[in-house]
């Protein structure tokens, strides 16, 4: 299940409800106190309930109203649910799902008391007749005397599934008044259908900024605690296999006790009913980090130990990478800049992007740093401000979004550039600065296009919010322009008449067009099967991150044949697949690897245009 959205409404400072659009990474963005930390607390509450603790203080203090309420919109659904187990059932079938087809259920916290009290609802396309209305919160029997009552057909239907029931009740009826609304999850079918969907739900893990240092300091036992949950989920399957076996061998000596007992007093034993008080919890085993000379973790720098999460983030990338299918998995972290070098904010920020490709993991950050918030992709900002009464107010997906960012946070262009490198997207950014650093190991007048301030990036489709202000600098900025791109057409390529007008000005202006279709048609098949596991032929003009990305679908197992994909969910396994060929498999590259795909020279010539304009 993905996590596609967050509703959050008279919870704090958000009073009236505010909708967070999530992505695979999403960065929200704005100054100190604006209600960041808010929406990941949220997130834990409805996921965890574990380290945020909801009391009377929560509910927004301008509003009468006690009532939390916090939902979630999530999209890659189980394909089925076992309520009982005579019969399997769908999300659809038991009309759960909202208008878009999205599972959106909504917990609601009532603190009015000192212990808040909880209910669950799902906001679903439902029958509005009082027939149909009712038949999740309905025993057995009831849903037996409904169908009879419906003059429903139960020739064929098991009358001991719940399941069967309902769906010869709604034959019977139809589906009619339909409209949305909540449907509660707390009783009967509905408390089953809501055990069965929280058992599908993300694993998510909330990183606070501002900690008490501990001898078991969070900042340290968190991650080590998402290792154990984890690795609880994969075994999942036989911790229930061995949950059953002690059910039945306890109940057994149960029912045997309650046997003896009626033999003595058959009217005390009629009243008593074996049955387990609560589910078992596999979540007791406990990991830690012994620091060098015993000396505890948390007796060392803040910095120390935000460089052991991000030691965890790194190692969780590459683990994640190779383990297929893995556990969905939502990672949500204040502040990561806290306490951390510049080098280290972006080695960190680059590795949660990283995180953020792999189709089973998502992640969300705050941050307020100018640093951090221009690396992060433009489609994955979310600004949030306040209104003149002070409630907030998320923004996203706009150029003005982008400049009051930049504003707010000061991102700003490097004034000392001298050449500007224009590219097609930020995968070509990472290309360039990989290949130019290994032509430096033989080169050295080249320039590091990784750090030298002489040089800057402009992306003109997508990037991150620096590529963007890059760009707006320099529509007024005097600066020699480098342009190099995609050819993607043998016979008719696309930039051509754009290429040949940059050449055409008389200036130092220069344009380059690929010799291949694009930049992954230079990049080994060696390199490619070091990173993805998968051979394939890599020629000029074949269509690498489509041709990776069907190998993985195919090795995942996916249900749905490659090209019956739609193009949305192909799009995204294409992009994944693209970055991971830019970054991974161009980090297993070597020079001999790079000149053997590129015997012409091209990127060097690239870069030596670079070189002679800065």
């Amino acid at each position: 299940m993905k996590l596609v959205g967050l509703k959050i409404s008279n919870f704090r400072s958000y009073k009236t409800p505010v909708n967070l659009s999530i992505n695979d990474f999403t960065a929200i963005v704005g100054r100190n106190d604006v209600g960041k930390s808010t929406l990941l607390e949220a997130l834990d509450i409805f996921f965890n309930h574990k380290n945020i603790k909801l009391d009377q203080s929560d509910p927004c203090v301008h509003s009468e109203d006690k009532v939390v309420k916090i939902t979630c919109l999530f999209e890659d659904l189980p394909a089925a649910l076992t309520i009982d187990a005579r019969s399997e059932t769908t999300l659809e079938r038991e009309k759960l799902l909202n208008g878009q087809g999205q599972l959106e259920i909504q917990k609601r916290f009532d603190c009015r008391g000192k212990t808040p009290k909880e209910e669950v609802f799902a906001w679903a396309i439902a029958p509005s007749n009082p027939q149909l209305a009712d038949l999740l919160k309905l025993k057995n029997q009831a849903l037996k005397e409904r169908a009879r009552a419906v003059n429903a057909d139960l020739s064929e239907v098991d009358e001991r599934s719940n399941v069967a029931l309902r769906q010869a009740i709604r034959a019977a009826v139809g589906d009619v008044d339909m409209a949305e609304q909540f449907v509660p999850l707390s009783e009967e079918d509905g408390k089953k259908a809501w055990d069965q969907i929280e058992l599908e739900m993300p694993t998510f893990a909330l990183f606070q900024a501002d900690r008490p240092s501990k001898d078991d300091d969070p900042e340290v036992a968190d991650p080590m605690k998402v290792a154990i949950a984890e690795a609880v989920k994969a075994v999942q399957l036989e911790l229930d296999e061995i949950k059953e076996k002690v059910r039945q061998s306890a109940m057994d000596v149960a029912n045997r006790t309650l046997e003896k007992l009626r033999e003595m007093d058959p009217e005390l034993a009629k009243e008593l009913t074996p049955s387990f008080k609560a589910e078992p919890k596999w979540d007791g085993f406990k990991l830690t980090l012994a620091s060098d000379n015993e000396i505890p973790i948390n007796k060392r720098g803040s910095g120390v130990r935000r460089l052991i999460l991000l030691s965890f983030f790194r190692a969780e990338a590459e683990r994640r990478r190779a383990a297929s299918p893995a556990k969905q998995v939502i990672y949500a972290i204040e502040e990561p800049e806290s306490s951390q070098h510049p080098d280290s904010q972006q080695l960190l920020i680059r590795t949660l992007l990283e995180l953020g490709d792999d189709p089973n993991t998502q992640v969300l950050i705050t941050t307020h740093v100018p640093g951090v918030a221009g690396l992060v992709p433009t489609e994955a900002v979310r600004l949030i401000t306040k209104r003149p009464n002070d409630s907030p107010l998320i923004e996203m997906g706009a150029d003005d979004v982008y400049r009051r960012v930049a504003d707010t946070l000061g991102v700003l262009p490097d004034k000392r550039a001298k050449v500007a490198i224009y590219v097609e997207g930020p995968n070509d950014v990472e290309f360039l600065r990989r290949a130019s650093r290994l032509h430096r190991t033989l080169d050295t007048s080249l320039l590091d296009l990784d750090a030298d301030h002489r040089v800057v990036f402009v992306v003109t489709g997508g990037g991150n919010l620096q590529h963007w202000v890059n760009h707006q600098y320099l529509e007024n900025a005097q600066m020699v322009e480098v342009h190099i791109c995609d050819a993607d057409d043998q016979a008719s390529p696309k930039y051509q008449e754009a290429i040949n007008t940059v050449n055409a000005r008389g200036t130092k202006d220069i344009g380059f067009l690929t010799s291949k279709r694009e930049m992954e048609n230079y990049i080994h098949s060696d390199a490619i099967y070091a990173e993805f596991g998968h051979q394939i032929v890599v020629d000029d003009w074949c269509d690498v991150p489509d041709l990776i990305a069907e190998q993985i679908h195919v090795a995942g197992g996916g249900i749905t044949p490659w090209a019956q994909l739609d193009e949305e969910k192909k799009g995204r396994k294409v992009s994944r697949a693209k970055r991971r060929l830019n970054r991974g498999a161009m980090d297993k590259m070597t020079l001999a690897l790079l000149q053997t795909m590129d015997s012409g020279g091209e990127i060097i010539g690239w870069l030596q245009a670079v070189r002679d304009r800065a």
